[in-house]
């Protein structure tokens, strides 16, 4: 397992079995698959020879424990244990693509603590009196289309066959292209509503993508919601000119509004209590020796309620229309995605904070996040929760993302009494 650096190792040292065995084996053999020499994150996009090669490992998991696999019309990837048909499943899993140079922890965690867990109830010769699906949301990050959580977002009916095909990447690449060229059929793609009637509940594990843990000491902790959170897209239009021959007077600099404005939502969003980032930058003709004649920047921004979200875009919004007027650019904002306030199923939260706690008496922390997450995606359509696993760094969508190897195996035993608690009864 990757040292906080992305490049060291963690030591062995003494496991439990199965679940210690079952988890590093799977974890250092998927660990290679998309890993830039370079910077040492990820780059597992979707639709990727990359992408490819992670849903090859998860058939590959699926095949080893002789659970039955399929893919869906919108290309996730499902592992059962007993007939979904049955209805009223129990469903655990997450994704296993990533941001660009993003940690190794983020989405694939959640994916091969599922398998240990089911490693683990079999080891304790668990009774399952409900079918046991295994799920690998496809696209859940976003990195190459501009959207998060396309997979499980088309299988919700959240996002229209119509909508995707007009996604296209940084190299002009339509999400139908990329879908064609990896072995998929894009003209398949939308609501699945038969599939989540047979989902009885949908718990995912993941990586803290913060301290909270850390701080109290906990190892594991379960979701109580995700903040409202959506991305807004700024194109400032100036005029192109030579760097070198135009007065400062006679620029009309789109840069300088986009910078004001970048400074803008830092200031919104310490006054409100939420965050905003200006992340992603997009730069016309991106010649070091020309004034831009096109900044677009995507904001994202999140909250701990509607209200202090919307304070905070409209703020940047107003701060970045002042800069635009006075350097003579015109400004057009468009919000590319939103995602309300999702207060994960309240009665299957507390179940899981029952079963975590009910041989130790102890209080399982409960936790919000400003990430956002395939069970958010669901949870209007069926009950979904998430437990979250510690993370020392707090750092999340980076290769200093990192969770220590004996809180990982409390993960899969934390999910591993969850699911038999549910699916065992």
């Amino acid at each position: 397992m990757t040292g906080p650096n992305g490049t060291g190792s963690v030591g062995e040292g003494d496991r439990p079995q199965p679940v210690g065995a079952s988890f590093h084996q799977m974890w250092r053999d998927l660990l290679p698959l998309g890993r830039h020499p370079a910077s040492h994150g990820y780059r597992r996009f979707a639709w990727t020879g990359v992408d490819g090669d992670c849903r090859a490992w998860f058939e590959g998991q699926a095949a080893a424990r002789g659970l039955r696999y399929e893919v869906d019309r919108n290309g996730n990837q499902w592992a059962w244990l007993g007939d979904p048909a049955h209805g009223d499943a129990v469903v655990t899993g997450s994704h296993l693509d990533s941001v660009p140079d993003g940690g190794a922890f983020d989405g694939p965690l959640g994916v091969v603590s599922a398998f240990a867990a089911l490693d683990e109830l079999r080891g304790r010769g668990a009774r399952f009196t409900r079918p046991l699906g295994i799920v690998n949301f496809g696209d859940e990050e976003g990195a190459r289309f501009g959207l998060a959580c396309v997979g499980s977002r088309l299988t919700a009916g959240q996002l229209t066959r119509e909508q995707a095909h007009r996604l296209t990447d940084g190299e002009g690449v339509t999400l139908p292209r990329a879908m064609e060229a990896a072995g998929y059929d894009p003209d398949a793609i939308g609501p699945d509503p038969e599939r989540l009637a047979r989902i009885g509940a949908f718990v995912e594990l993941h990586v803290e993508q913060g301290r909270a843990l850390d701080l109290s000491g906990d190892r594991v902790g379960v979701a109580s919601a995700i903040w409202p959170h959506g991305r807004w897209r700024f194109d400032f239009r100036g005029e192109a000119n030579h760097a070198g021959t135009t007065r400062l007077a006679d620029r009309r600099d789109p840069m300088l509004s986009y910078a004001e404005t970048v400074l803008a939502a830092r200031r919104e969003a310490e006054l409100a209590g939420a965050v905003a980032t200006f992340g992603k930058i997009a730069v016309e003709p991106n010649g070091v020796n020309a004034i831009p004649s096109l900044v677009r920047g995507w904001l994202d921004s999140r909250a701990a309620d509607q209200d202090s979200l919307d304070a905070v875009v409209a703020g940047v919004e107003k701060a970045a229309g002042e800069y635009a007027a006075a350097h003579g650019v015109d400004l057009a904002v468009v919000r590319e995605s939103f995602t309300p306030v999702v207060e994960f199923d309240h009665a299957l939260r507390d179940e899981l904070a029952r079963i975590l706690g009910k041989d130790t008496g102890l209080t399982v922390p409960v936790l919000g996040t400003g990430a956002g997450h395939d069970a958010g995606i669901l949870s209007g359509s069926i009950p979904t929760a998430m437990l979250f696993v510690r993370n020392p760094t707090g750092v999340s969508h980076s290769p200093a993302e990192f969770a220590a190897e004996d809180d990982c195996v409390a993960g899969v035993l934390a999910l591993a009494d969850v699911l038999e608690g549910l699916a065992c009864r």
